[in-house]
């Protein structure tokens, strides 16, 4: 059995199963799933170095030029954007290619606790259904419905408690 999911111009077929959608809170995961890393078989990227770290920045300066954009479901530009539509499409921007699913992205770069987040690093939450970009001082930016592109604090407690973890891209 396949199952139909729409994906920009045209249909994708995919197997039934963990089905992954190009947007924030559509990734089916098996009941029971919890995030706490990615897969072994997908290695971690070396330590970045100073390039890195100021690509990461300037991605992160350049996610709150979209501040009050609105949120669109599967959106992946300043007309509007969902959470993992704004780290691809600000990321993309600074020349990192990833893809437009939050769960996906999880799965790139390499994992930052909490205690060593820098500007740019990608924040996840909610069991791999919510991202943002993080600014520094514990905030971070991220599109939300409703609302849209804002930044919100890595302490709310809606955020605190469905934190799943960070990747340096």
């Amino acid at each position: 059995m396949r199952a139909r999911i729409f994906r920009g111009v045209g249909w994708l077929l995919v197997p039934v199963g963990l089905v992954g959608l190009s947007a924030c809170a559509k990734t089916v995961l098996p009941p029971g799933y919890i995030a706490t890393a990615p897969p072994a078989a997908i290695p971690s990227a070396p330590p970045p170095d100073e390039r890195d770290v100021s690509r990461n920045a300037t991605a992160a300066r350049m996610a709150t030029v979209y501040l009050g954009a609105p949120y669109v479901w599967a959106g992946a530009s300043p007309a509007g954007f969902d959470c993992s539509g704004l780290v691809s499409y600000v990321y993309a921007r600074v020349g990192v290619s990833i893809p437009h699913n939050a769960a996906q992205q999880y799965q790139y770069g390499a994992p930052v606790t909490r205690e060593q987040l820098q500007a740019g690093d990608v924040v996840f939450f909610n069991h791999l259904r919510h991202n943002g970009i993080y600014l520094g001082d514990g905030r971070f930016v991220h599109a939300a419905s409703p609302g849209g592109v804002r930044i919100s604090r890595l302490d709310d407690d809606w955020f605190r408690t469905r934190w799943v973890g960070a990747r340096r891209l």
